[in-house]
């Protein structure tokens, strides 16, 4: 298992970025075979190096056969800030370009999965519905589900959360635009088409547990399926390292004896 920590310019943020790479020993067996990639997505006051040092993911995604890519967002909440970085347009546009060029793993997005924890959890999800062409599975850890919610009840907390939520969002609505996840699922179902695979867990001691609650029943007040595993825990790493063990076997990694163009 080959673990890589890349700094790359990004053009986007007009800064030097970080990345870690896990890239499965099979990619040595074969490297014209792309191996399936998973963008794993890290939590608020987390970086690209969270996953590596608190949980076995290494171990997990060699078992697998499984590439990880796991980018630093800072605090963004993967938007494209009110006063700050364009993290939304880095994380859709240029990092996906930037990884595939670099790196042995799959751009067919039969092959490709994204997920995250917390602030990931909703940037995993962000992604995957406002794109849900570009991937085969989502899944969201004790995920933000409710940002216009969450949006509101910050800006009741202390200074420091309100300046926070502040350079990210500004004063505007996010409901009906692409960080409001619950509105998402509605435009999803009436446009039809075709989705992504849909997981999310979250501990029932979480304090985002109702969040993951309402998630999962507009999901079923509008049919769309979404796998639900809700069980003791809080917004901790012991919880996340075993969730992420059964995202992995939950998603639809499949073998691929052929060569990408």
């Amino acid at each position: 298992m080959a673990v890589m920590h890349i700094d790359f310019p990004s053009r986007v943020l007009s800064k030097t970025v970080a990345a870690s790479v896990i890239i499965p020993p099979s990619v040595y067996q074969d490297s014209r075979v792309p191996a399936p990639v998973l963008y794993l997505l890290h939590g608020f006051s987390d970086n690209h190096t969270a996953w590596l040092h608190n949980t076995s993911i290494v171990r997990y995604a060699s078992e697998a056969g499984l590439a990880v890519v796991m980018p630093s967002a800072d605090n963004s909440f993967y938007t494209d800030m009110a006063f700050g970085g364009r993290y939304w347009t880095f994380l859709t546009d240029e990092l996906p370009a930037v990884a595939e060029r670099l790196l042995p793993i799959a751009s067919s997005p039969s092959r490709r999965f994204v997920a995250g924890h917390s602030m990931g959890g909703f940037g995993a999800l962000k992604w995957g519905l406002n794109h849900p062409g570009q991937f085969a599975a989502v899944a969201s850890l004790s995920g933000v589900t409710d940002m216009v919610y969450h949006v509101q009840h910050n800006a009741q907390m202390a200074d420091d959360k309100r300046r926070q939520f502040k350079l990210i969002f500004g004063d505007a609505d996010i409901a009906s635009t692409p960080n409001d996840i619950l509105g998402l699922l509605d435009t999803l179902q009436h446009a039809g088409g075709q989705m992504p695979r849909l997981y999310q867990t979250c501990g029932t001691e979480d304090f985002l547990y109702e969040h993951n609650r309402r998630f999962h029943q507009k999901c079923a007040k509008l049919s769309i399926p979404v796998d639900g595993d809700f069980r003791p825990g809080g917004h901790t790493w012991n919880f996340w390292d075993e969730a992420i063990q059964r995202v992995l076997h939950w998603l639809p990694i499949e073998a691929d004896n052929s060569r990408e163009t």
